[in-house]
């Protein structure tokens, strides 16, 4: 029998707000980004609440893992939505996007930042005196704090787990008003999928100070 997620909110320390429903994130990754903003996020005793995401949609978006067919790291974005796929990146970051749309679409959204609502010691301490306004300012900087890593790869974020230990909660919180929205480019990601006016897919709370700087994507060569 599973945990209801009340039930299982409470016991592990998460928020209590309502767990968001699969189909929230059975649509579009660019519809369902700018609404995951104002949401809050539990993992590893921590909450934050999302203030800057960006939207990646599988085979048709270059910028994004999945765009020239699955792989054995990128198949959970090929199910179905309401599940976490997370990459390692540059060497020692984990980042954390969320499955969305259609099974086999392999869209997603990747979470870029956040503000710490709960956990604070946890995350001081994950984030090795790094200050308060860096802590989740960044995907990498957000796995990190959450305790996220490749073993939490296609977690299903939309049931609660009786090894509650691993439950991620995305929920409710506050949603933002389009009007604090902002959009533009997606960071670091270069080639066509970088191009702002084709895929302005970042989307993040206007003037909030844990969104993250702005950088364009350079294109990598081989030694």
């Amino acid at each position: 029998m599973r945990l209801s997620w009340v039930t299982a909110a409470s016991v592990w320390g998460v928020r209590t707000d309502a767990r968001l429903p699969r189909s929230f994130f059975a649509r579009p990754s660019v519809e369902v980004a700018p609404e995951l903003l104002g949401r809050h996020l539990s993992f590893g005793g921590v909450t934050v609440r999302l203030t800057e995401v960006e939207a990646y949609a599988g085979g048709l978006d270059p910028g994004s893992h999945a765009f020239r067919g699955p792989t054995p790291r990128t198949e959970p974005m090929f199910g179905p939505p309401g599940f976490t796929y997370v990459y390692f990146t540059y060497g020692h970051h984990w980042c954390v996007n969320l499955v969305v749309g259609e099974v086999g679409s392999a869209s997603a959204v990747l979470l870029r930042a956040g503000e710490v609502l709960e956990g604070h010691d946890l995350v001081r301490s994950r984030r090795g005196g790094v200050r308060e306004r860096d802590w989740t300012r960044g995907p990498g900087r957000l796995g990190q704090a959450l305790a996220l890593s490749g073993k939490h790869s296609g977690l299903d974020f939309c049931l609660p787990s009786l090894g509650a230990p691993i439950d991620l909660v995305v929920s409710e919180g506050a949603p933002v008003p389009r009007a604090d929205v902002a959009v533009g480019p997606r960071v670091g990601v270069s080639g066509p999928g970088g191009d702002g006016q084709a895929y302005p897919w970042r989307f993040w709370v206007d003037g909030d100070p844990t969104v993250s700087a702005y950088r364009p994507g350079v294109v990598r060569r081989r030694s």
